[in-house]
């Protein structure tokens, strides 16, 4: 229910890449859909804030986005929508460069418009665009726990790490666990995996943890054509099963110590990185 302040905690993913491409909204919105289906409360985050496309992949009809949120025209609450099994989502702009170029006040004003929003949510997810831009990085630091998605190609392998580097080196984010997407097979995933671990080891003081491999399944894609998520539209397929694991183990993860009922975890975090730069 809106706008009814909660005392439980939230719980905080930040899903990301350091290329685009790699799958990173399917596996968001597929991991929501599996905590939905398990009965928990989510919110998915759609911060890739100039090309979002969780609305698109849903065919939802939005008519308000966090572009006028940010423009003061409407708070967060107005624009929420209902996506499958009763997840909210926060819908951004989509084609408009300067949602992508946030300035330090517009930044602000984000920050603002969830330190207000009241919701009964378990699990909120933060589905950013690629790369290293100051968003990305300061929502990855911002979360409990950064899920980095890696395809086994070399510019996947390449530009996860340094997004990597630049999280750990200069963020001071030490933890990043590992979902393979688009694995043919277990073996070619733990593959995938030492190739970054041997690096990262070599290179960084960060840990990794293999935390899911999501094999190709050609369903994702009819899935996607349907306007819907592999999870419900094909249950059995592999991919699904994948997700339901992965969902399930993200259940296990500690919650932290704050209770989150304004998302205080989120907003603090981002509020102490915004304050640094000033």
């Amino acid at each position: 229910m809106l706008n009814t302040p909660v005392n439980h905690k939230v719980k905080v993913l930040t899903v990301t890449g350091g290329k685009g491409g790699v799958g990173k909204t399917s596996v968001s919105l597929n991991l929501a859909v599996a905590l939905g289906q398990m009965g928990k409360k989510v919110m998915l985050f759609d911060a890739d804030l100039g090309l979002a496309n969780i609305d698109v992949m849903l065919g939802l009809k939005v008519e308000k986005n966090l572009g006028h949120v940010l423009r003061g025209e409407c708070d967060l609450a107005e624009i929420l929508q209902r996506g499958p099994h009763d997840m909210l989502i926060v819908p951004a702009s989509s084609g408009l460069k300067e949602m992508a170029e946030l300035s330090v006040e517009q930044h602000a004003g984000l920050i603002r418009a969830f330190s207000s929003l009241k919701v009964d949510v378990d699990y909120l997810i933060v589905d950013t665009a690629a790369g290293i831009s100051e968003m990305v990085l300061s929502f990855c630091r911002a979360a409990q726990d950064v899920l980095m998605v890696v395809c086994n190609e070399p510019t996947s392998i390449a530009d996860a790490y340094a997004q990597m580097k630049v999280l750990s080196n200069d963020y001071g984010v030490k933890r990043f666990k590992i979902i393979g997407n688009q694995i043919h097979t277990m073996e070619e995933g733990k593959v995938m995996f030492q190739k970054l671990v041997m690096v990262v080891d070599r290179f960084l003081d960060a840990t990794l943890e293999l935390v899911g491999m999501i094999p190709v399944d050609a369903n994702m894609r009819k899935a996607i054509r349907q306007r819907s998520c592999v999870v419900d539209l094909y249950p059995s397929s592999p991919a699904s099963r994948a997700f339901k694991t992965l969902a399930q183990r993200i259940t296990t993860w500690p919650v932290p110590e704050v209770a989150g009922g304004h998302l205080q975890f989120f907003v603090e975090n981002l509020i102490g990185k915004t304050g640094s730069r000033e």
